[in-house]
């Protein structure tokens, strides 16, 4: 079974002004698909991988019997399968604020506003490309932002993914240019979970 691309459960206008919907049908349709095609053509050689779930592959990436080149494609191309997919579904419009999350996020960062200037302070500070996550420590299932190079996926860390934004350039250039900020500051207003 080959991986693919997931559908959006929404159109790719719906986070308009926000999120353009150019941006949104280019991220889709040629940068995450990109991810899926590459993960699928690393698998080629592997029948035995090829249907397991990606969360799976990542987590078992040190055990892998594969080539170090595919285990390279496996990690960046299956991370940013998993990353993208847990991406559009934190914008979905339809979401509905967690009271529970809001309330936890409050305990632990002090307030909403509070965090999420911490968030957005951490997400501006990525160097390069990657992302920054809300997350639940394996260990002491405390919240902490963690931000990731690359399409490098927390959950191999040990963390359990609550929310993350993308900060590679093309989640945000063609509305925000070299404004990373601005877009930080307005995918604020498409988060709908607190």
């Amino acid at each position: 079974m080959k991986h693919e691309l997931p559908k959006l459960a929404y159109g790719y206008d719906a986070l308009e002004p926000y999120i353009d919907a150019k941006t949104m049908e280019i991220h889709h349709t040629k940068h995450h698909q990109a991810y899926v095609d590459k993960l699928n053509a690393a698998l080629e050689k592997y029948p035995g991988l090829q249907g397991r779930p990606v969360e799976e592959l990542l987590m078992d990436l040190p055990n892998l019997k594969v080539d170090e080149a595919d285990r390279t494609m496996i990690k960046n191309h299956g991370g940013g399968h998993f990353n993208h997919s847990l991406f559009w579904k934190y914008l979905d419009p339809s979401n509905k604020k967690d009271e529970l999350l809001a309330k936890e996020i409050t305990l632990s960062f002090g307030s909403i506003d509070e965090f999420k200037k911490q968030f957005s302070d951490a997400a501006a500070k990525v160097f390069g490309s990657g992302w920054t996550w809300l997350v639940r420590d394996g260990k002491t299932s405390k919240l902490l932002i963690q931000n990731m190079p690359n399409q490098d996926a927390v959950i191999t860390n040990g963390q359990q993914p609550i929310f993350g934004l993308d900060v590679w350039e093309h989640a945000y250039y063609l509305k925000y240019q070299n404004k990373r900020p601005d877009y930080i500051t307005a995918w604020w207003n498409v988060l709908k979970l607190i």
